[in-house]
């Protein structure tokens, strides 16, 4: 029996590149809106878990460029998109989707119009460019998402002209793959999240889908060039403010934790009440801290280890530290001239103190440091900048984040006229251990960049990387359970442990990574921390961890109170 095929209405036969373009608007603004959606399915609850806006950025970027495009032809389209994307993908995420645009613009360049056909070929090319960008493709993330997308695309082109249908499909089949992520990565189902990446992708589609089939969304795309506005994102929704941040330990006999975990929840959010009859432990966040204090001692209890932390006064700091550092950009994103002959190296930062370290820290320091890292991911366009700006021939890119590092292989990728090459750092202290290799190379001898590039690499393994954080929110993972406000450790970006107390955390991140192994203990403390409290901190663990010796900087940068190298 010979398969026919089946025609419909000339609308959805054929896209011409100005409906292409309103249906990537569409796709953009969709994504837009959703996402801090994509960004709370980050495996990890650390605050700079920023897949949707990685992604969103890179698709605002890519739009900007297409709404450049005055002629109505879809390959002159499809090629502005991708260009756009990858001049402004940021992070991993951001980096696999401009390759996706990129499979599209050779699959259509030298089309009018798109057609079943052409997308079946778009999205073939598309897959195979995303693959391509990955070192080792791992399933259960946007790349299987990608996949079923393009499969269930060539395998319905041949009898299914019409484009409305296709595209449904197509979004169906994403829908379907996303769901099933957790089945192929255990961390995934551990958290009980499916791939970010996968969902922002399907975001695309659906928004993209959703003209098509009379669904607009009622907002107009944001235009490209109008940047975020992150104070009005941190204004906290309630009129009183943030409130207080309140914990304590409540100690007395045949105490009912049900009923009391119920009267503390009416009381504020963010709630975590856990112990037995004897000992209960309250975490809760309100506007008067009086409230549940009074209310523990009026049940008879005996309180203990009482914190209260003012989250509106850290609110009103974290704002005035922010703005104080995007004031000092200029300070922070530099760059001196290198001679033509030497071997450059530019690094990307995150805060004023860790810039200065890698500028100046050092015989031989960077030429360049990139703002960026923790929600400010630099994009390959940051990069090819930075390239051109340093007057060198042979350059190293130091990402310090593994969510940088596509976007640091891609700008490298692109330059002829100069060698580049990319350390795969993805820590801050992975990046100054790398730095003090180079910097002992330069000043004793003439080494090629390639030996240098290979001996800063072999120097990321002589660094252990502690940091320190919040949760953003509730999650299990690496068989942790976590609640939203904890403080969390990781170990070389594994998250290893998690407590109430910032003290007992640092000291189980020291024990974890085996201090007592090892000579010397650098902190970097963050924004919104004194040095007197960092030093503080030196001083208890070296109560335990007398051997070590101990150096405290200030880094400043965000998020992080404390990052800690290992030696």
């Amino acid at each position: 029996m010979v398969a026919t095929k089946t025609y419909y209405s000339r609308d959805n036969l054929v896209v011409d590149g100005n409906r292409l373009k309103r249906l990537l608007g569409s796709g953009v603004l969709w994504l837009e809106k959703n996402k801090e959606k994509v960004n709370r399915l980050n495996v990890f609850p650390v605050p700079d878990g920023d897949t949707g806006t990685n992604m969103y950025l890179t698709m605002r970027h890519a739009f900007q460029r297409v709404t450049e495009i005055t002629e109505n032809h879809v390959g002159q389209v499809a090629v502005a998109l991708a260009e756009g994307a990858l001049m402004g993908s940021r992070g991993n995420s951001g980096v696999i989707l401009s390759q996706i645009w990129a499979g599209v613009a050779e699959a259509l360049k030298n089309e009018e119009t798109l057609t079943a056909d052409g997308l079946a070929e778009a999205c073939k090319l598309a897959n195979e460019k995303a693959y391509k960008a990955v070192q080792n493709p791992v399933e259960g993330t946007i790349l299987t998402v990608t996949r079923h997308m393009t499969q269930t695309v060539i395998d319905h082109h041949a009898q299914m002209y019409d484009l409305v249908a296709l595209l449904k499909k197509m979004v169906f089949a994403g829908r379907s793959a996303l769901r099933r992520t957790p089945d192929l990565l255990p961390r995934l189902k551990e958290a009980g999240v499916v791939d970010s990446g996968g969902q922002g992708l399907v975001l695309i589609f659906e928004g993209m889908l959703f003209p098509l089939v009379g669904k607009e969304i009622a907002e107009e795309v944001v235009s490209p060039n109008e940047e975020d506005s992150w104070e009005e994102a941190l204004e906290p929704d309630d009129e009183l403010g943030y409130g207080y941040d309140v914990q304590f330990l409540m100690r007395g006999s045949e105490m009912n934790i049900e009923q009391v975990r119920e009267d503390i929840n009416n009381m504020g959010w963010s709630t975590l009440v856990v112990g037995g009859s004897e000992l209960i432990k309250v975490h809760v966040h309100v506007h008067n801290p009086g409230e549940p204090l009074n209310y523990a001692i009026q049940l008879g209890a005996s309180l203990d280890d009482i914190v209260v932390e003012n989250m509106q006064a850290q609110y009103h700091q974290y704002v005035e530290n922010r703005k104080n550092r995007e004031e000092h950009d200029a300070d922070t994103t530099t760059f001196e001239d290198v001679s033509t002959s030497s071997i450059a190296v530019i690094a990307v930062g995150s805060g004023r103190g860790i810039a200065r370290v890698f500028r100046e820290g050092f015989d031989v320091g960077a030429a360049y440091v990139i703002l960026g890292g923790q929600t400010m991911n630099p994009s390959t366009g940051d990069f090819l900048d930075a390239i051109n700006k340093v007057n060198a021939d042979k350059i190293i890119l130091l990402p310090n984040n593994k969510n940088i590092l596509l976007a640091a292989q891609s700008a490298a990728s692109q330059m002829d006229e100069k060698q580049v090459r990319v350390v795969p750092s993805a820590t801050i202290p992975q990046g100054i251990s790398a730095m003090l290799e180079y910097a002992n190379l330069l000043t004793t001898g003439e080494p090629t960049i390639d030996e240098v590039a290979q001996a800063m690499t072999e120097a990321l393994d002589y660094v252990v990387t502690l940091e320190v954080t919040q949760a953003v929110r509730d999650t299990v993972t690496n068989g942790l359970s976590i609640r939203e406000g904890q403080w969390i450790g990781l170990i070389d970006d594994n998250l290893v442990t998690a407590s109430h107390r910032m003290l007992d955390l640092i000291r189980d991140l020291f024990r974890l990574a085996g201090a007592d192994g090892r000579e010397r203990a650098t902190i970097y403390y963050g924004e919104g921390v004194t040095e007197r409290e960092a030093k503080a901190v030196v001083e208890d663990i070296r109560a335990e961890y007398d051997g070590l010796q101990y150096e405290v900087i200030a880094g400043n940068q965000p998020l992080y109170p404390y990052l800690i190298a290992l030696e």
